[in-house]
């Protein structure tokens, strides 16, 4: 996260709300392009403190202070870095790396290391599947980045990524692990393709992802049409998957592969969410939204 460097959770700024240092935030803001609802600021690190960025700085890490969300917002940080690290640790799957830090009065926000750099600080290309789809307000209109399907994700990989036979159990992997942790929020802005050094692209490293039930009434998926087009989505859950993952290309012994992982490590879960930073009644809702999803596609 720190290049092996010992920085502190704690942050020298009052919370981006506070007059204190509200000025300095909102010129931040002028100076950062990151699409989202969320409230969003460019960090660097500064020897071994972080702070934010001046104009024409190129940030490293992204800061998500408490968002404003209909209920619970003051734990949108702690369920973003759980879902996060539930991912990573447990799931195995490439993450963004993530930490949580706190403002002066121990207000907590969400911290994200920028992937969209290489080690030299070159910026690599990185391309959203809104992009790649070729969806527009002007096509598909104000709810754009909600249209379509999760199988057309794979359609367009095919195009795009000449590994994508190697890409596309991640990408199942990343579908199927949404549904399961409630993320109804899996829109087409929130997966991408990344640039590689040979010129050609992958999937990025995961992000974005928490479990939204903790803060608002949505559906099970993003996209309106769910998992799959309307003229071939029926049947329970778990039989969609395994349509998807056929029609992705995937073998049916990869495809079993996947789910079995997802669906093998509850203990592994049930730790994690008891060592979070959530309150215990949000660790319960957690779980239990986790473990009927869970049921579904064991």
């Amino acid at each position: 996260m720190f290049n092996g460097k010992k920085v502190s959770p704690f942050l020298n700024y009052s919370t981006p709300t506070n007059r204190k240092d509200q000025s300095r935030f909102n010129q931040n803001q002028t100076h950062i392009s990151i699409s989202g609802f969320q409230e969003k600021y460019s960090l660097i690190l500064d020897r071994n403190a972080l702070r934010l960025t001046n104009e024409n700085e190129s940030g490293q890490y992204i800061l998500k202070p408490i968002s404003d969300l209909p209920k619970n917002s003051e734990f949108a940080p702690a369920n973003e870095h759980l879902t996060m690290q539930i991912a990573k640790q447990i799931f195995k799957i490439e993450t963004a790396e993530n930490a949580l830090v706190f403002f002066e009065d121990g207000s907590p926000a969400y911290l994200t290391k920028r992937f969209d750099y290489d080690e030299n600080r070159n910026k690599l290309a990185v391309e959203d599947f809104v992009s790649l789809l070729g969806k527009s307000p002007a096509t598909d209109g104000e709810q754009y980045k909600y249209e379509g399907n999760y199988l057309e994700l794979f359609e367009a990989l095919k195009k795009y990524v000449p590994a994508w036979k190697v890409e596309a159990p991640k990408l199942f992997t990343l579908i199927v692990f949404n549904y399961l942790f409630a993320n109804g929020d899996a829109h087409l802005k929130n997966f991408s393709l990344i640039e590689i050094q040979q010129g050609d692209f992958k999937l990025s490293p995961a992000y974005d992802l928490l479990n939204t039930k903790i803060h608002i009434e949505d559906s099970d998926f993003a996209l309106k049409e769910g998992i799959l087009p309307k003229s071939i989505s029926s049947g329970k859950i778990i039989d969609q998957l395994m349509v998807l993952g056929e029609k992705a290309g995937m073998t049916e012994k990869s495809i079993i592969k996947v789910l079995q992982n997802l669906t093998s490590k509850e203990d592994q879960v049930v730790d994690l969410i008891g060592r979070s930073f959530l309150s215990e009644k949000l660790k319960r809702n957690y779980l239990q939204s986790y473990q009927r999803r869970l049921k579904k596609i064991k």
